[in-house]
């Protein structure tokens, strides 16, 4: 697998994706959009990685946005092939059949905060700063940004976000919803990896199922979603790990899960 702008790591049963273009802010071209997609791929495959932690190199950005000088003299079919890239990318990583955790050491602006966004968990650093600014470039986001904004922090806010496009610091993310927790900048990637470990440690196979369930139940009415709930519930009775995991509960030892 060659990878130019990103680093696929492994920790046991944790991988770690590092967007890694510091010089730039790791801002996001079609190269490295591509290698994310690659790395989306490896992971698909790896059935011995159960959480995955996405961040980016060094301590300034996760991710500054998407890369403007790549973006500034695009044509109308190009702006939207570079768009639908970003949001092909972006979608298969928020289906990845294993939770992601963003940890956010600096800027997610633009692109980097709809990266985030696609991740199922944010922790940010008291350094961290979030916002779309796209439209003081002239330009709309483009990754998913007008739509799971929305959806994470509601309508008024997400609007109020866009169109002023204000730039927030991590406490105000923390309130809005946008993360779910503040760290100090030292302490992100020992923290991440303590929860990502804790993750690990449930039955993968039921973890991938809740995954589903939420992501999928969050886009229909409450009485198909409660369906998929329950088919995905079903679908865990057929599993080794649901007959460990009770079987350990009921004899008072310690689970032994096989992802199986």
């Amino acid at each position: 697998m060659e990878l130019n702008n990103v680093i696929l790591e492994k920790e046991g049963n944790i991988a770690i994706v590092t967007i890694n273009r510091p010089k730039a802010l790791n801002a996001l071209n079609s190269e490295t959009l591509k290698d994310i997609d690659t790395v989306v791929d490896a992971l698909e495959k790896d059935k011995d990685v159960y959480a995955v932690i996405l961040t980016g190199a060094g301590d300034k950005a996760f991710v500054a946005g998407a890369d403007i000088s790549e973006m500034k003299d695009l044509d109308e079919k190009q702006g939207q092939e570079f768009g639908a890239l970003g949001n092909k990318v972006f979608r298969r990583l928020e289906n990845l059949d294993k939770p992601v955790i963003a940890a956010i050491s600096g800027f997610a602006l633009g692109g980097g905060c709809e990266l985030a966004m696609a991740c199922d968990i944010r922790v940010a650093s008291e350094k961290a700063k979030f916002g779309q600014p796209e439209a003081g470039l002239g330009i709309t986001p483009g990754f998913g940004g007008t739509q799971r904004l929305a959806r994470i922090v509601g309508l008024g806010k997400a609007k109020e976000l866009i169109y002023t496009c204000d730039i927030i610091k991590a406490d105000e993310a923390l309130r809005i919803g946008l993360v779910n927790k503040v760290v100090p900048l030292e302490n992100l990637m020992e923290e991440v990896k303590a929860m990502a470990t804790k993750i690990a440690s449930n039955a993968p196979v039921a973890v991938k199922l809740c995954k589903d369930a939420i992501n999928r139940g969050m886009q229909v009415d409450i009485d198909r979603a409660v369906e998929i709930e329950a088919e995905d519930f079903g679908k865990c009775f057929a599993t080794e790990d649901q007959k460990e995991g009770m079987t350990a509960f009921l004899e008072k030892r310690a689970k032994n899960f096989q992802n199986k």
